[in-house]
């Protein structure tokens, strides 16, 4: 396969969402990952010069589609999302399941499913341009909130993604990583990558600079809720000799609380 040319462009909505766009430019194709708000959307792709040929969705919450139906009105781009929620957005061409594969360009993206958040969550990866983008599922320095599944679920969700080749850059649905990272210093405090990357989180956000995105390999060694099966996490919680998915567990239960 010829070497490929993938851009990307971040864009802020809503209060604390974000929305990504993925433009390869030997097809001259762009992918629109969620649609939380039309203006700041629309106004991304006039700046590019970019036309939008595919929108994936991760999940149906109202702040990942809310803009969808007019957005696809005004692009003609075509929808993609979990297969199992054409009831709760009709606005989907093609449904997707675990294993999914999404043509774009002279790629492709996989769909990989990560339930917990919500039972119908979808993540992308797209291994040519080394990127995932993981919605609700995973965030920097932390994990969506549980709705509908359990949290042995999210565990394997999370531990799922965390799995995908170090070199990953990763791009996930909200600006929560300050205090994602606020929290995983409670569990590990003498984490010394941690401690460093905070220094990085807090000194981008007080200049009104997204923290995103982050990359597999800086998770791996900064964010505590994949960490769960870390015997230096578990030493800490006093959870030596516990499942994974048990520490996993209280870690999310503290940070529901935290």
């Amino acid at each position: 396969m010829q070497d490929l040319d993938f851009q990307t462009h971040l864009i802020p909505c809503l209060s604390d969402n974000y929305a990504v766009l993925l433009h390869e430019a030997q097809s001259g194709q762009t992918v629109l990952v969620d649609a939380p708000e039309e203006e700041p959307i629309l106004k991304a792709l006039a700046e590019k010069g970019w036309t939008l040929t595919h929108i994936l969705i991760t999940h149906h919450h109202w702040d990942h589609t809310q803009a969808l139906e007019s957005i696809k009105a005004q692009t003609g781009a075509k929808v993609y999302g979990p297969k199992v929620s054409l009831d709760k957005v009709p606005q989907i061409d093609e449904g997707l399941e675990d294993g999914s594969e999404v043509p774009f360009g002279e790629s492709g993206f996989l769909a990989m499913g990560t339930p917990g958040h919500t039972l119908d969550h979808i993540s992308y990866w797209i291994p040519d341009a080394e990127m995932a983008f993981t919605g609700d599922a995973f965030f920097s320095l932390g994990c969506g909130r549980v709705f509908e599944g359990n949290l042995k679920d999210m565990w394997f969700a999370i531990d799922r993604i965390a799995k995908l080749p170090p070199e990953t850059i990763i791009y996930c649905g909200h600006e929560y990583t300050e205090a994602n990272g606020n929290f995983c210093l409670s569990i590990e405090p003498d984490n010394e990558h941690l401690k460093r990357r905070m220094e990085e989180v807090k000194s981008l956000r007080a200049d009104g600079k997204p923290t995103l995105p982050t990359t597999m390999l800086e998770e791996r060694a900064t964010n505590s809720f994949i960490r769960a099966n870390d015997p230096d996490v578990k030493k800490a919680l006093g959870m030596e000799g516990k499942e994974d998915w048990e520490v996993f567990a209280e870690i999310r239960t503290r940070k529901d609380n935290f």
